[in-house]
């Protein structure tokens, strides 16, 4: 039994040093990218804590009121992706590539050293993004810690990580700066609701981000399919864009019945945005219902309003 256990673990060590032998040595020198330990240690403590140890320590405890932390918080995040956004446009999708066929530039030109240094960014951009559910534990918004919310959120950082260290460029870092685009709208609409019940009336546009993301997943999807009716194509790494692909597809069904239940039903709205929904499409009653701001109500303060699931 020991023995075939210390095989075991062997062959658990030559899979680890194969899967590493792969790493663009490119981007080896910046944080948390010379192996999948750091980045993996931070993602369970995040879970335990989300899942565990944070409503344990909220349970008799009031919600924290974090509103100059959440603008600073959700105004700094647009700021970051605009820059993620434009260096991607300037590192490859604005000049060299041709939005079809794009194979990762593994030279050590400028620009191709400049999108090795976005794609960090976007990954590490999903690192502090985790701080969304910290926001809401300490809140005690339990309600929008959901199974889709907390499973983007660590599966997502997990994922790139090995994008990166293997493909750090090319067609399959279209779907980040994608996501980063969208992510410029939804957190100007998060950084203006954290601001208060003052400007809830220029939040009247929140239905249409959640059609935004489902945008961003048919967008993603269909521009990796394309790979599949090339006649011929020389990017790296195809195993990545059959898991891009799968991403998009399978987050589009997820966001999907998000928006069946929540504008279609009417279930997870409050009552009196229900009691005006016509055809079975919620109106939102003068722009009370917002996202993961301070909220202007004791309906809202309680946590039953609902936030707009982040992608």
């Amino acid at each position: 039994m020991l023995r075939q256990l210390q095989e075991l673990g062997s062959h658990a060590v030559d899979i680890y040093d194969y899967l590493l032998a792969g790493a663009d040595p490119r981007i080896q020198k910046y944080p948390l990218m010379q192996n999948p330990i750091a980045m993996s240690a931070i993602l369970l403590c995040y879970l335990f804590f989300v899942m565990y140890l944070g409503p344990r320590m909220m349970a008799n405890r009031k919600p924290f009121q974090l509103k100059e932390a959440m603008i600073v918080y959700n105004f700094s995040l647009v700021a970051l992706s605009i820059l993620i956004v434009y260096e991607f446009l300037m590192s490859g999708w604005t000049s060299t590539y041709t939005w079809r066929c794009d194979p990762v530039d593994t030279s050590d030109t400028p620009e191709a050293l400049r999108m090795v240094r976005v794609a960090w960014l976007f990954w590490f951009s999903k690192i502090i993004e985790l701080i969304d559910t910290l926001f809401f534990v300490l809140r005690k918004k339990d309600g929008q810690v959901t199974f889709l919310h907390i499973f983007h959120h660590s599966f997502m950082p997990w994922t790139w990580w090995w994008g990166i260290v293997y493909a750090p460029g090319g067609m399959g870092s279209f779907h980040a700066m994608v996501n980063s685009s969208v992510h410029i709208i939804m957190y100007f609409y998060y950084g203006l609701a954290a601001a208060g019940p003052r400007f809830q009336k220029f939040l009247w546009w929140k239905k249409y981000m959640t059609a935004i993301q489902l945008t961003q997943f048919v967008l993603v999807s269909l521009h990796a399919t394309q790979y599949y009716f090339m006649n011929s194509c020389d990017y790296q790494f195809p195993m990545i864009l059959h898991l891009i692909w799968m991403y998009g597809t399978f987050f589009f069904v997820l966001f999907s019945n998000f928006w069946i239940q929540a504008y279609v039903k009417g279930k997870r709205l409050p009552k009196q945005d229900v009691k005006q929904s016509m055809n079975g499409t919620a109106v939102h009653a003068n722009g009370k219902h917002q996202e993961n701001g301070i909220n202007g109500s004791n309906r809202q303060e309680n946590g039953s309003s609902h936030k707009m699931k982040k992608a």
